[in-house]
């Protein structure tokens, strides 16, 4: 690279999501000149804040994860500090077996330390089936194993099919019996490196985690919606002198004499001492394609799997809901909704807006469901009142409704996930001044996007 990113080198980021937000927002903390581009007319991925009923929603994702730091200390840095607010309430159900069944506490990811944990979830068959576990042979993992296989092998398929599946689908809407258990339950896997029993794997986890004394929120969202993170990033990239470029699709992306690169975006050229590459794997493939084809063709593999989300306002005083944020609803028992969250009961700030206004939402689609996704707005309105209405008894007509669909918003993580972006980081790594980040890569939440992009900033900083 031509300029260390820690002196005034111009360095790109194409993409702004939060993941390139945030690389722009480092790598201006570090005396860079920064351009932004952006394909879409706004900022912030699959953060985006809305309004129904008069009430400020999130339509995209709509909390973040408290106990990493990455994503609170962002929003305390751009002046969000004040708006941090966890759930009011931390109490969830599962609709499964033909009943709202309150939430197992005591479990990694919906494995758990005892069979005692999932009690009124599984039957007792399923229930007995968890203590053979001590009795079983080692299972050995290794380099890579998916979830749903290892656990159902160890505890049952009924864990699986009714509490991981559930758990990890409302993550990736994703298949647990394809999903990497190394990248997406980490913690589950070297527990299974490391123990004969899948049960005392959790209960060592579970020990850590109390002696590191992981006290507080779990997570935490922002008075007004999450969606509001990236809009306070931006105007701290603004703030701080880098330049957001929206409606500016970057199409080419070339070395130039061996000490810069070359982004056209449109009718711009743009000339840049290093490039960080924050955009969802297929487009990636396009801009990586002639200066680094192998990783194009790694990133190419990366499956994606489509959503849709269903706001519902409501009247208060025809909403009765149970108590609780909502429920998962496990695909063994052949609902079309996954999951619903009682957004008004979730966070204090929506319930205050305007109190005779009650919101719902649901969410449909899983990798490979493209039938459901298929239909028409006012159907996904439809399915969801009625799946509701079997779930909780609300019958009511709702006040408003909003469809957000997410095509092709979550990557996938099969086994080998953790090999492949480690191929892809190794043929990025060959070319100086070029880094990578985002959902594609170590984690599809806000504070892995946002860990993706530090460790893409510091990668250019090693090339300086």
């Amino acid at each position: 690279m031509s300029a260390s990113v820690t002196g005034m080198g111009h360095v790109v980021v194409i993409g702004a999501g939060i993941a390139g937000l945030a690389a722009a927002h480092r790598l201006l903390e570090r005396g860079a000149r920064v351009t932004v581009l952006e394909a879409a007319d706004r900022v912030g991925g699959k953060l985006l804040p809305g309004e129904i009923a008069g009430v400020r929603v999130d339509l995209g994702a709509e909390s973040m994860l408290a106990r990493r730091p990455e994503a609170v200390t962002l929003a305390r840095e751009t002046g969000l500090d004040g708006r941090l607010q966890p759930p009011a309430t931390a109490t969830a159900s599962i609709w499964t077996r033909g009943a709202l069944r309150p939430m197992p506490k005591g479990h990694v990811m919906g494995v758990p330390a005892t069979a005692s944990a999932l009690a009124g979830v599984l039957s007792e068959e399923g229930l007995a089936r968890i203590g053979r576990d001590a009795e079983l042979p080692r299972t050995e993992v290794g380099e890579d194993v998916a979830v749903g296989e290892y656990v159902a092998a160890r505890l049952g398929r009924e864990v699986v099919d009714r509490m991981v599946e559930p758990l990890l689908g409302g993550v990736y809407a994703g298949d647990a019996y394809r999903i990497s258990m190394r990248s997406a339950v980490p913690q589950l896997f070297r527990a299974a490196q490391t123990h004969d029993s899948l049960l005392e794997g959790v209960r060592e986890i579970q020990a850590g985690a109390a002696a590191a004394q992981q006290t507080g929120p779990v997570f935490m969202g922002i008075e007004g919606g999450v969606g509001r993170l990236p809009l306070a990033v931006a105007e701290s990239v603004r703030a701080r002198g880098g330049e957001i470029l929206t409606g500016t699709r970057a199409t080419e992306l070339r070395r130039q004499d061996h000490t810069s690169w070359r982004v056209v975006a449109g009718d711009r050229v743009l000339r840049a001492d290093a490039v960080v590459v924050a955009v969802p794997a297929p487009v990636a493939v396009g801009l990586l394609s002639a200066e680094s084809p192998g990783a194009a063709a790694e990133l190419r593999a990366v499956e994606y799997a489509s959503m849709a989300l269903i706001t519902l306002a409501y009247r208060r005083a025809d909403a009765a809901l149970p108590q609780g944020s909502g429920f998962l609803v496990p695909p063994v028992d052949g609902r079309t909704i996954k999951a619903s969250t009682f957004a008004s009961h979730k966070w204090g700030w929506i319930a205050e807006e305007d109190p005779d206004v009650v919101v719902v939402r649901t969410s449909v689609g899983r990798y490979g469901e493209t039938e459901i996704l298929g239909r028409e707005d006012g159907e996904l309105v439809e399915v969801s009142r009625h799946d509701l209405r079997e779930a909780t008894g609300l019958d009511a007509a709702p006040l408003q409704t909003r469809v957000t669909r997410w095509t092709d918003g979550l990557p996938q993580y099969p086994v080998g996930h953790h090999a492949r972006v480690a191929r892809v980081r190794e043929h990025v790594g060959k070319l100086p001044g070029l880094a990578v980040c985002g959902a594609a890569y170590d984690g599809v939440g806000i504070p892995a996007c946002i860990a993706s992009a530090y460790a893409a900033v510091d990668r250019l900083g090693g090339d300086a």
